[in-house]
């Protein structure tokens, strides 16, 4: 059976069952009344039959008018004592209307007809020589439980149907706001991926592209074959970060909990970032004045990729001859600074996938990131935090 199918049997359900409550309803208000009037045997059952279909046919309508419902059965029991027809109590063939308008919430109109006719009830008991009518403590609280009875089943009734629909609304939202969490949670997980991309193969392919032109230059073999060298160490730490990457990606997928490729450097690695640098002919400096071994893995993590990217954008686009690298703590964060002697960096700093990418990683850790040019040469300053909770 398709998905089609289910939906339309559910949906027939859903209009046969009240079509079959209110039926059975009628039939049982006809049944009881009618029992009611043939346990009567001074008189002919036939009238009294007849008012007790009536009573039961109005349950057919009890949902779509169910205060005309309660004030007909009202003035129709009015209308039947009238007729001096057998008596069948006043509140019993107004349960299925005081059920019914307690059920729609609106108890205090069933309330106010079961109030009405348990007064009338007694005002005419009272003067009523007839000794089957005479009224008795038994009888008015046997009225006065069935009319509070009725009523309160209605309302249980209802307020059940509410709490469901209620319960139904709230799993609906609770689903949906799960979705919008696993959403978010994917697109943060995309561009982590890409961002730890972004800054490996970036920086590998920039130094490779430089080593590259070394070598096509070169005259002297020896040259040539150095630089080469260079190209082939640099693509082949780029391989292995992105071998990392995979790996961290399929044990994610399988449930395994990994700190993340970008936990695997740090400010310690920092060595194989200034080396390429200077083997493509710019004059490092490096001043840390930090143990990264007491730094938390996110920010150190975070500080070395700051550091290659930033080293990485001097080489492709400032045209410098030196640059400082700096990282010093104060305070609760650690401050790390990369300024060149270039002419300067993109005119627009917002634009630049690496810049953005650095400014996350430091936002992520509740710090900030600077960039723009500063006297003759261009500058990243970020402030990160040290003092942030590690993933366990």
């Amino acid at each position: 059976m398709g998905s089609a199918d289910v939906s339309e049997t559910g949906e027939e359900r859903e209009r046969l069952e009240p079509w079959l409550t209110d039926t059975s309803l009628a039939v049982a208000v006809t049944l009881v009344i009618s029992l009611v009037i043939a346990a009567d045997a001074e008189s002919s059952p036939l009238p009294g039959v007849a008012w007790a279909i009536g009573f039961g046919a109005l349950m057919l309508l009890r949902r779509r008018l169910p205060l005309t419902v309660l004030a007909v059965t009202v003035f129709g029991i009015f209308a039947y004592y009238a007729l001096n027809l057998p008596p069948i109590g006043m509140v019993l063939p107004a349960v299925g209307a005081l059920y019914s308008t307690a059920e729609v919430r609106r108890t205090s109109w069933a309330v106010l007809g079961a109030a009405v006719l348990i007064a009338v009830s007694t005002f005419y008991r009272f003067d009523d020589l007839d000794p089957r009518a005479q009224l008795t403590g038994y009888g008015f609280v046997t009225e006065l439980a069935l009319a509070a009875a009725a009523i309160a089943l209605g309302s249980v009734v209802r307020l059940v149907r509410e709490t469901r629909t209620q319960s139904a609304r709230i799993a609906a939202l609770t689903t949906a706001e799960e979705s919008r969490a696993a959403e978010a949670r994917m697109h943060s997980e995309r561009v982590r991926i890409a961002r730890d991309l972004h800054d490996t193969i970036g920086h590998t392919l920039s130094v490779a592209s430089l080593h590259t032109s070394v070598a096509a230059e070169a005259v002297d073999p020896d040259d040539r074959a150095a630089a080469l060298e260079r190209v082939r160490g640099a693509t082949s730490e780029a391989l292995r970060e992105l071998r990392r990457t995979v790996k961290v990606l399929r044990e994610e997928s399988a449930g395994v909990t990994d700190p993340g490729p970008a936990s695997a450097l740090g400010l310690a690695s920092i060595s194989t970032v200034i080396e390429a640098a200077r083997a493509a002919g710019l004059d490092v400096t490096v001043d840390l004045g930090v143990d990264p071994a007491r730094l938390p893995r996110a920010v150190d993590a975070a500080a070395f990729r700051i550091v290659q990217e930033s080293v990485t954008n001097v080489l492709r686009h400032s045209g410098a001859s030196a640059a400082r690298v700096s990282g010093q703590v104060h305070g609760d964060e650690l401050i790390v600074r990369i300024h060149d002697d270039g002419h300067g960096g993109p005119a627009d700093t917002a634009a630049g996938a690496g810049i953005r990418g650095m400014s996350e990683r430091a936002g992520l850790l509740g710090g900030r990131l600077a960039a723009g040019p500063n006297g003759e040469g261009f500058e990243v300053i970020a402030h990160l935090p040290i003092e942030v909770e590690e993933d366990e």
